[in-house]
C-alpha cells in the first residue's frame, strides 16, 4: 500500500499514510477515513452540485449573474483557494440548493438528558436520556414560519447582505453541536470551485427528460437520474 509514497501525489490518502504508524493511525483507521471521505465528503457535495446545476438551469437570471462572476474571478487571476470569498453569488447559489435539497435531508440524535418541549398544539412532550430525536433539515429548510416563500429558488436569502436574517439553526445541511460536518468549510469551498470550474467551460440546461423527484437514500437523491443538456459555452474574447 506505501510502495510508492515517493512519488504519489499530495492527495487526502498520502495525507492519511503519512500519520499511518505507532504513535499515529493504523490501517483499519486510514481505512475507516477514506470511507468517511467518499460516504460523507464527495456522495453529499456530488450530490448538492447536480442539484445546484438543476436549479439554476430553471433560473437563467441567476446562471447570467454566476457565469459574470465566474468570468470576472477567472480572469483576475485569483488562486482557487480564494474564489469562495470572491464568488459570493456562486456560493449563495450553492447554498439555496443546499436548503431545498440538503444532501443530509434527516439527523439522528440521541438525548444527552432529560428534556421536554411544547408543541404546536400546546402539549408538552417529554424526551428522555438515551431516546432518539430526529431532525429534518427537509422540512426545516421548507417551513413557511422560517423562510419567504420556502419553496421558491432564492439565492439571495444568502448574499453577505442578507445572511444575519437566517438564524443559526433554521439552516442545517451540515448539522450543529459538537457533531456538526467537520467538513463544512472544505464542501463550501470545494463546490464553489467546482461550479466555477465547470460553468467556466460549460453551461447545462434541463430537457424535456429533466423530471427529478427527490428521494432519500442516504443522501437526497433524484430518482431515475438528472439528465441534462451540456455545451461549452463561448467567452467574450474568443471565436
Amino acid at each position: 500500500m506505501r510502495a510508492d509514497r515517493a512519488t504519489a501525489p499530495e492527495d487526502f490518502l498520502t495525507l492519511l499514510l503519512e500519520q499511518a504508524g505507532p504513535d499515529g493511525l493504523t490501517n483499519e483507521e486510514i481505512e475507516d477515513n477514506i470511507l468517511t471521505f467518499i460516504g460523507a465528503g464527495h456522495e453529499t457535495t456530488a450530490r448538492a452540485l447536480a442539484w445546484t446545476l438543476y436549479c439554476i438551469a430553471n433560473s437563467p437570471h441567476i446562471r447570467d449573474a454566476m457565469e459574470e462572476e465566474i468570468d470576472r474571478v477567472l480572469a483576475g487571476g485569483a488562486e482557487p483557494v480564494e474564489w469562495l470569498d470572491l464568488m459570493p453569488v456562486t456560493r449563495a447559489a450553492f447554498e439555496e440548493a443546499l436548503r431545498l435539497y440538503p444532501p443530509a435531508p434527516s439527523i439522528n440524535r440521541a438525548a444527552i438528558a432529560d428534556d421536554s418541549w411544547t408543541d404546536a398544539k400546546g402539549e408538552r412532550v417529554d424526551i428522555h436520556a438515551g431516546m432518539t430525536v430526529l431532525i429534518m433539515p427537509w422540512t426545516l429548510h421548507r417551513h413557511e414560519l422560517y423562510w419567504e416563500k420556502p419553496r421558491a429558488y432564492m439565492p439571495e436569502r444568502f448574499l453577505p447582505e442578507n445572511r444575519g436574517k437566517i438564524g443559526r439553526f433554521q439552516f442545517l445541511p451540515f448539522g450543529a453541536g459538537p457533531r456538526v460536518c467537520i467538513g463544512a468549510t472544505f464542501a463550501l469551498q470545494e463546490a464553489v470551485i467546482a461550479l466555477a470550474v465547470l460553468m467556466r467551460r460549460f453551461r447545462f440546461d434541463i430537457t424535456e427528460k429533466t423530471n427529478p423527484w427527490p428521494v432519500q437514500k442516504l443522501t437526497t437523491q433524484p430518482q431515475n437520474g438528472l439528465p441534462m443538456r451540456v455545451t461549452p459555452r463561448t467567452l467574450s474574447g474568443q471565436a
